[in-house]
């Protein structure tokens, strides 16, 4: 009898030993396009680049687990953006988001971020204002600031004189334009034209002849990569301005996953980005070798990277807080956080909160196998948010 007894009392205490060493789940929800056009340029990358990064890494430790809770925003919708980042918290019982492609719904869910003190890492939304509406936001992409000034910066260098922007009509075109615009005519150089165009635009064709006639020696352009990207491409081809001598300066519009998309038209292309899935080092050729294991039909984009880089920066943030809800001490954690990212040396920014990261200027070239890549030529290193700046 006196032995059964301590044998049920091990098993109690292993029991309760075990229930100790449970995992606690840390659910974080990310709100994208999974539907849509821009599924996949973003919606799907951003899905692939945190499960690449929990294929690697595993959990965030023995007794930690995070589960990721899906919603989709198909498109630039501030009011539904509050709403899904609300019921994520409200219902789900979300403890992080992530996510945000468009940056007027990154905002539009700042007022929950605040109120509800929940760590959001924004794996896009790059107009320069973004992470300074709430305390809780962190950016893992970039700025239009951050990679436009040194893509200015690079086109004095090649001895360009007159440049006429065309830019997306809405923050991160603005500001794109802005810092442009500043930094060409600072250098010397002189912007004959801005020209914002809707974000609902499908036909270039009027804005690519009127830049014809007045014979810049290059166009500027930003549009968010997706669908607006094919036709632009197509157009600036189409309409003769490569032949007329008028130099294509872009920025994201060459990303990979619509590079093969775009074909021949791309080619020598030059933009200024912070990903190339052609960037050599040995953290990005882990990154492909368990990239190309998970998703053999897929090419990862910067938003991948985005995503990816976010979700270190939520284990981070998860480990620092051992799965508690403890808001401040989470951004706290990562406030002047460095690494070694697939792009490339990137840190956190411990006053802004944004990352800090090399922007590389990119020519569009074919490999030995046929397949079109952003080939990198230069590295302007350590570039901050210029916008942050002013």
């Amino acid at each position: 009898m006196k032995k059964a007894l301590l044998c049920a009392t091990a098993l109690v205490a292993a029991a309760f030993a075990q229930s100790a060493y449970a995992q606690e789940t840390v659910k974080v929800g990310i709100i994208a396009p999974f539907s849509g056009g821009f599924a996949g340029s973003f919606g799907e990358p951003f899905r692939q680049g945190i499960e690449t990064y929990v294929a690697m890494h595993g959990d965030p430790s023995d007794n930690l687990k995070i589960e990721f809770i899906y919603r989709d925003l198909p498109a630039t919708d501030p009011g539904r953006a509050r709403n899904l980042a609300q019921e994520l918290v409200a219902r789900d019982g979300v403890q992080y988001l992530g996510g945000f492609v468009f940056t007027p719904n990154a905002i539009a869910a700042a007022a929950v971020s605040e109120g509800a003190k929940i760590p959001t890492v924004i794996f896009n939304a790059s107009a320069s204002a973004v992470v300074s509406q709430s305390q809780y936001f962190v950016r893992t992409s970039n700025t239009l600031p951050q990679v436009t000034v040194p893509t200015a910066k690079e086109a004095l260098e090649k001895g360009f004189k007159t440049v006429i922007t065309a830019v997306s009509d809405y923050g991160p075109g603005i500001d794109a334009e802005t810092f442009f615009k500043k930094t060409f005519e600072e250098g010397g150089g002189e912007v004959l034209e801005t020209i914002r165009m809707p974000l609902s635009t499908t036909d270039f064709g009027p804005y690519l002849q009127n830049i014809s006639l007045k014979s810049p020696d290059a166009l500027f352009v930003f549009l968010p990569y997706g669908p607006p990207t094919f036709s632009f491409v197509n157009g600036y081809r189409d309409n003769g301005l490569d032949q007329a001598g008028i130099s294509f300066i872009g920025l994201s519009e060459t990303q990979e996953s619509d590079l093969q998309t775009l074909g021949d038209a791309a080619v020598g292309l030059e933009t200024g980005y912070f990903y190339s899935a052609a960037h050599e080092s040995p953290e990005n050729e882990a990154f492909l070798a368990k990239f190309d294991e998970l998703f053999p039909d897929s090419d990862p984009n910067p938003a991948t990277i985005s995503a990816f880089d976010g979700t270190h920066v939520l284990y981070e943030m998860i480990r620092a807080t051992e799965g508690q809800a403890d808001p401040d001490a989470a951004i706290d954690a990562v406030k002047g956080l460095a690494w070694e990212s697939p792009r490339g040396p990137v840190s956190i920014d411990p006053e802004t909160r944004d990352i800090v990261q090399n922007v590389y200027m990119r020519v569009v070239e074919r490999d030995e196998d046929g397949k079109l890549i952003n080939k990198e030529v230069k590295t302007y290193e350590a570039q901050p948010d210029y916008g942050a700046q002013q």
